[in-house]
């Protein structure tokens, strides 16, 4: 048992080790609790569902990029003084990734269409 002065709240831990003081122990969910609200927040923000590999090596990079990525969309957001919420700007981005259309465009014109004009050198990949 261990009582936190900040709450006024008495914490109880069922564990198997008994070598360490109930300070410390509450010391380490308090930290273990921190690990698990920053990765909730990389899922929620950084839209990471997964890891691609375990090593340093592969999750510093996909953090790295999904940290950049975020902030330029932020800098976009400030910038072009849009409205929608940071995962609109995403889901509007994603599905429009390969649109030659100005990024404005895509937030400001409500009646925009993707109207391809007849010069438009787009090959088709079926012949539908």
């Amino acid at each position: 048992m261990y009582y936190d002065k900040e709450r006024d709240k008495t914490l109880v831990f069922i564990i198997n080790n008994f070598v360490y003081s109930a300070e410390i122990i509450a010391q380490l969910y308090k930290e273990r609790w921190m690990i698990e609200l920053f990765s909730k927040w990389i899922k929620q923000h950084l839209r990471i569902k997964h890891f691609y590999g375990t090593t340093l090596n592969a999750v510093y990079p996909q953090i790295w990029i999904a940290v950049s990525v975020y902030l330029l969309v932020a800098i976009m957001k400030e910038k072009l003084k849009l409205k929608q919420e940071h995962y609109t700007i995403l889901q509007i981005l994603s599905i429009s990734i390969f649109e030659k259309v100005p990024v404005n465009q895509l937030f400001y014109n409500k009646e925009y269409k993707n109207n391809n004009d007849p010069g438009y050198n787009q090959m088709k990949m079926f012949d539908l």
